[in-house]
């Protein structure tokens, strides 16, 4: 199925990702069901962030007026009634439709798509997370089912592989909070625990200055561990398949720990902007996943 001009913009944001989507050494087939899956995820996540495309074309295929295409509540309820078109109808929206034959294909359920949409609708009612709990709650949510769509399309699903997935996701997911902690102030959230900040002497107002205080970086310090012992709570999924799905997974565990290392060569000091990870680095954390050494 040739994309369109609806479909096109949002699937082109696939080459600007922390992390490969669909690479190039992937069977064919799954490059094709991974895109699908990207493109659903992608548009949701333009929803809750209120990044859709100008002049409201999403809205419109999703029946949505023009007078509430603004209102994002509004359009993750749409995008839900079109998302269940997918498993017992005709979606309206061309990266639905996109995704149909990648579901029947797959035996995909609605669960991990569902978890996405939830995830975006709580971005709109809470900005701010109590404990660190919580904030692997909503990573259950925005996170973790990319992880298990991951392991349905390629037919490799077991209970273990999905709880060392699901390990692996909340780690990428907290590392990319860290890498985005000035963003994600602009846009008033803030996804470092307040009970994290309190022990820290860390207020709001400190993540508004151009560098990180002493306080600051050490509070990133903190949850950037957190991250890495998840990381290395998941790393041995990629021992436990083989081919080419061992390479993909290992470059996500390998894109994690570059990050990781990356934020700690920058002295955790992430306020300027993220803090990115060399290629000579991440090679060299692939290298060490697909050995399976930590």
């Amino acid at each position: 199925m040739r994309p369109g001009q609806a479909e096109r913009g949002t699937l082109d944001k696939a080459a600007a990702e922390n992390f490969p989507v669909a690479p190039f050494f992937l069977p064919r087939a799954w490059r094709t069901d991974l895109m699908a899956v990207y493109g659903f995820a992608r548009l949701v996540d333009d929803i809750g962030d209120g990044d859709l495309a100008p002049g409201g074309a999403d809205a419109r295929l999703l029946g949505v007026s023009p007078a509430d295409a603004e209102d994002r509540m509004l359009l993750l309820d749409a995008f839900e009634a079109d998302l269940r078109r997918v498993f017992d109808g005709t979606p309206r929206h061309p990266l639905l439709r996109r995704l149909q034959p990648t579901v029947r294909r797959r035996a995909l359920t609605p669960e991990p798509f569902l978890g996405l949409i939830a995830a975006n609708r709580q971005d709109q009612l809470v900005a701010r997370y109590e404990t660190y709990d919580d904030l692997l709650a909503y990573c259950e949510l925005s996170a973790n089912p990319v992880g298990r769509l991951v392991l349905a399309v390629t037919g490799t699903s077991t209970p273990e592989r999905v709880r060392r997935s699901d390990a692996i996701c909340t780690a990428l997911q907290i590392v990319e909070h860290l890498q985005d902690v000035a963003e994600d102030r602009g846009r008033d959230r803030v996804y470092l625990p307040a009970v994290d900040m309190k022990r820290f002497h860390v207020q709001e107002a400190d993540l508004a200055a151009p560098t990180g205080s002493a306080s600051v970086r050490a509070l990133i310090a903190y949850e950037a561990q957190r991250a890495r012992d998840l990381l290395d709570e998941g790393a041995p999924l990629v021992g436990s398949v083989h081919g080419r799905l061992k390479l993909l997974l290992a470059g996500f565990v390998a894109g994690g720990r570059a990050a990781v290392h990356a934020i700690a060569a920058a002295d955790h000091d992430v306020l300027p902007g993220p803090p990115e990870p060399g290629r000579l680095r991440l090679l060299r954390e692939v290298g060490v996943a697909l050995r399976g050494e930590g």
